[in-house]
């Protein structure tokens, strides 16, 4: 082989690893701990760090303090993310996390409950700072406590996105229709959803709401006993001449079954 041909071959060779990419695979926890501190750490490097599941919570907290890469967007992500992290440190640095990074946070399965519960704060809390295109997108994908806290949102196609989120229950659909500063739209479109419009639970609710029309609390109320739509209707907040018109079809149907032997 030629003189040209070696250094070719020596030039195309894989560089050898600097000693702090040894050190961030190492067993030894002093030369972790090293390792995280050292200003010389890269991205790519802290990540990789922050790939051991098992790593010590000193090693984490020593990364925390490294002004270098705690920088990094990717660096915060991960460090919330992770199993070993210190809730004094993970529960505060959520707040200065994107839009998007929280909501992975609130949908990662590993991720502790309550850092979950301080990402979907973060992310509720922001809300209306929040241009309409990422409201939507976060009406589609998000974890179900956003996705209801959206259900009141001004913007009808958010509120539809959001009522089609398969995260959203029917508890929080239920809370939302029982505020009284639930907007018409959200009511309007949860009267005729093909997924909520049918439970019994939902039409109870919806027949309490005052923002629902006339024909939809008719159709609900007829799915139901007559003693329990009187009951409803006694602390309902419908219109007088919506429960007047209710209370008078409950009464006809009574007195059909009571005709008929039912």
């Amino acid at each position: 082989m030629s003189s040209d041909d070696l250094t070719a071959a020596g030039t195309a060779r894989a560089p050898e690893a600097t000693p702090l990419h040894e050190a961030v695979r190492s067993a030894s926890t002093d030369v972790l701990v090293a390792a995280a501190s050292d200003p010389a750490l890269t991205e790519d490097l802290a990540l990789a760090l922050l790939k051991q599941s098992n790593l010590l919570t000193q090693v984490v907290d020593r990364l925390s303090r490294n002004s270098g890469v705690m920088k990094s967007r990717k660096i915060k992500l991960a460090m919330v993310e992770h199993p070993r992290t210190p809730r004094h440190i993970s529960i505060p640095m959520v707040k200065h996390l994107f839009t998007f990074d929280l909501m992975q946070v609130a949908l990662t399965p590993v991720v502790p409950a309550d850092i979950k519960m301080a990402a979907e704060e973060s992310l509720i809390n922001r809300l209306e700072r929040l241009s309409q295109g990422e409201r939507l997108s976060l009406a589609h994908r998000s974890s179900g406590r956003v996705a209801a806290a959206l259900l009141l949102d001004p913007e009808p196609r958010v509120i539809h996105a959001a009522l089609e989120n398969s995260r959203l229950t029917e508890p929080a659909v239920i809370k939302a229709l029982i505020r009284r500063d639930a907007p018409a739209t959200f009511v309007s479109a949860v009267c005729h959803h093909s997924k909520w419009s049918p439970r019994r639970e939902i039409r109870i609710a919806l027949l309490r709401n005052e923002k629902t029309p006339l024909s939809r609390a008719l159709e609900f109320s007829r799915s139901l006993p007559p003693a329990l739509v009187r009951e409803i209707l006694h602390g309902s907040h419908l219109p007088a001449a919506t429960k007047k018109g209710l209370l008078k079809d409950v009464a006809e149907r009574s007195g059909n079954s009571a005709k008929s032997g039912f």
